[in-house]
């Protein structure tokens, strides 16, 4: 492969960013999947010859790998792209604070921190308004799994004060996002509403309907806790079918975990139980951790069902569910066979 032709797979994989976060994810993930073997070549080639080129390409198959749930190799990407790349490349704020998001959903918040901290200051050295609030929200991320509230959103606070007066839309929706998770884990719903109300419109003005699933998602869980069941499973199956149109694998356990607690709020324990063991073993198999705000709700909810049923038929209908493919969980979720 020449340089040339590399460049082309760069620049494929480059603007895939935004069709990867719109309703036609699906068709974008077939097309990189079947090109991932030049995708790889052409990687290679570019971290000799390009390497911001080499860096561009990281960062934009970083939806990639996060929607078909291989985390690690994105993460392998971007560690190397961003190890050769020239400290003061516009492109290394995002590509780093990409890197650290992925190693958020790991778990892994040391290196998270680290990685976060890089983007803020370069993102600052270089007057890069949107680079620094991203990266701000990214730290109140790992603030709320320390169970730090009062610091997610004063770094929150501190992201939109930082883009007030700008263009940006970007730092806006991350900052809203957390806001509302916050205000959620607080028990604060009516704040919580308005939060993921406002990061919902961002959304869709970016075009970024995984955001949309995503929040929509959040706001299921909000309405589960104020006892509204028919939002809150409305707004849980919006989110999975805009997931399951998209083929996004990443997200789906979330939907599940939702629509889990939907059930054993309706007493259905051994739909929950089912919900609960396909979303436990869709994050087993891509190496995935529970994120601050969704990990207590599925746990009380694991509680409370095995209560219900009792450990061995618990047990039981947990590992059908673990043992079924995301194919099958969707199907059960929206279908309920």
């Amino acid at each position: 492969m020449e340089t040339h032709e590399a460049l082309q797979l760069a620049a494929m994989a480059e603007g895939a960013d935004a069709g990867l976060k719109g309703l036609d994810a699906r068709s974008w993930r077939d097309r990189l999947e079947g090109n991932l073997d030049g995708l790889r070549a052409a990687f290679e080639i570019l971290l000799r010859d390009d390497r911001s080129a080499a860096l561009r390409m990281a960062s934009g198959l970083a939806s990639f790998w996060t929607l078909i749930g291989r985390i690690p190799d994105g993460r392998a990407w971007l560690d190397r792209a961003c190890a050769a790349a020239d400290p003061d490349d516009a492109t290394l704020p995002r590509a780093l604070y990409e890197n650290a998001l992925l190693a958020f959903w790991q778990g892994d918040d040391g290196d998270c921190r680290a990685l976060l901290a890089r983007s803020h200051d370069l993102a600052r050295r270089l007057d890069d308004a949107t680079g620094e609030a991203v990266a701000l929200c990214g730290m109140a991320r790992v603030a709320l799994r320390e169970d730090d509230l009062d610091r997610a959103r004063a770094l929150c606070e501190q992201a939109l004060a930082r883009i007030d007066g700008t263009e940006d839309r970007l730092g806006r929706s991350n900052a809203f996002h957390v806001l509302g998770v916050t205000a959620q884990m607080r028990g604060e719903l009516d704040q919580a509403r308005v939060y993921m109300n406002r990061r919902l419109a961002l959304a869709r003005e970016l075009g970024h309907v995984s955001a949309v699933a995503s929040e929509a998602n959040n706001l299921s869980m909000v309405e589960r806790q104020a006892g509204n069941l028919d939002a809150a499973t409305e707004l849980a199956l919006e989110a999975l079918q805009i997931s399951d149109r998209r083929g996004d694998e990443w997200m789906m356990p979330y939907e599940l975990s939702s629509l889990a607690a939907i059930a054993a709020a309706r007493g259905d324990f051994e739909r929950a139980a089912k919900l609960l063991g396909a979303a436990a073993g869709m994050m087993e198999r891509m190496g995935t951790a529970w994120p601050p705000d969704e990990k207590p709700h599925f746990e009380r909810t694991w509680l409370v069902t095995a209560i219900a049923l009792g450990q061995e038929r618990f047990e039981r209908t947990r590992s059908d569910g673990g043992h079924m493919s995301s194919r099958d969980a969707v199907a059960f979720a929206l279908h309920g066979s």
